[in-house]
């Protein structure tokens, strides 16, 4: 069959086009058998159907974007799965960007977006810069924006964040608890939102406890795993912390690596604490003890409150703030 379509395709198989179109988008308004025998004949004559273009008429994409820094993260893994399923129960697809924290990156992603290519965009920033009138296009053209985890808080949108401060100083107090009186903080980026409030956490612990904060103690790492390994290297040759307070899962790996190769004992010579969502942290030698973010439900909260905002498009709606609630899971790198 030349020059297929949906129309020659409900034709065909002698159904009405709607019910070709609900096959396509995933809409669970159809019967089983009836959309295995769509696709089946979609994919026998090559036919890909363009959701963009059997949108037009409602100006709508059916896309919406997610912008992250990074994939390998299992939390932003986790995060994903959750705004994919909320999308596919909308029949929405989406579009994945990773920014490697590079705010270039971020902006160059928003600005190719800012043209009707997405209905709307959830988002975990890279954290730099303190310009952000990129973002502030994309109101002017409607595109609506959550953020979720890393926050910019000059701009006004929905997020969904954790109780970072909190967990911080919970964390540090565990380790104060534990012995601890020199404990490096180690941070990858100190701008971002999490990076600041994070770190209040840890110092306001300390301050409580009546230990004098430290500034040789703030430890600023990298995205690059060797280099984070030779920082790390010389901060526990040449500094010797007590105990270890990762404010990102790969710095905790990191330590490890490190402790391992220059001999020294985790929890009895140093203990360690991370934020982590690694499902796997409990089988770690020893045990890695966590603060674990709802990273699923943070995802599908983002992606509710962008739908909510989509089906409401053109009204007034009041940009909602959440804050769920991490874990702290004491295992035995921390002495637990």
């Amino acid at each position: 069959m030349d020059n297929i379509n949906i129309k020659k395709l409900a034709k065909e198989l002698n159904i009405s086009t709607s019910t070709v179109s609900r096959a396509f988008n995933g809409s669970p308004d159809i019967n089983k058998d009836t959309k295995e025998k769509i696709l089946a004949f979609a994919r026998e004559h090559n036919f890909l159907p363009n959701h963009y273009a059997s949108n037009l008429r409602d100006k709508k994409s059916k896309t919406i974007a997610v912008i992250v820094p990074e994939i390998a993260n299992d939390f932003f893994a986790q995060a994903i799965n959750g705004i994919e399923e909320i999308a596919r129960k909308k029949g929405f697809y989406i579009l994945l960007y990773r920014t490697d924290d590079i705010f270039e990156k971020e902006v160059s992603f928003v600005n190719y977006l800012n043209n009707g290519k997405v209905d709307g965009i959830i988002m975990s920033v890279s954290g730099e810069a303190s310009d952000h009138n990129y973002l502030r296009k994309l109101e002017q053209k409607n595109v609506p924006v959550v953020f979720f985890d890393r926050v910019y808080e000059d701009i006004e949108a929905a997020k969904v964040t954790t109780n970072d401060y909190d967990s911080s100083f919970a964390a540090t107090e565990h380790l104060i608890d534990t012995g601890c009186h020199k404990i490096a903080y180690l941070a990858v980026n100190k701008s971002i939102s999490i990076g600041k409030v994070r770190m209040q956490g840890y110092v306001d612990a300390l301050q409580k406890h009546h230990i004098a904060f430290d500034d040789e103690l703030v430890i600023d790492c990298s995205n690059d795993e060797k280099e984070n390994y030779a920082i790390l290297k010389k901060v526990l040759e040449e500094i010797k912390p007590d105990g270890i307070f990762s404010s990102v899962e790969r710095l905790a790996f990191a330590t490890y690596y490190v402790c391992n190769d220059i001999g020294i004992d985790i929890p009895k010579d140093l203990k360690v604490i991370s934020f982590s969502s690694l499902h796997i942290a409990p089988l770690l030698c020893p045990p890695l003890s966590t603060i674990t973010q709802p990273a699923f439900e943070m995802g599908s909260k983002a992606a509710s409150l962008l739908f909510e905002e989509l089906e409401k498009k053109g009204m007034y709606i009041q940009k909602k703030e959440h804050v769920l609630k991490s874990k702290l899971f004491i295992r035995k790198s921390s002495g637990g």
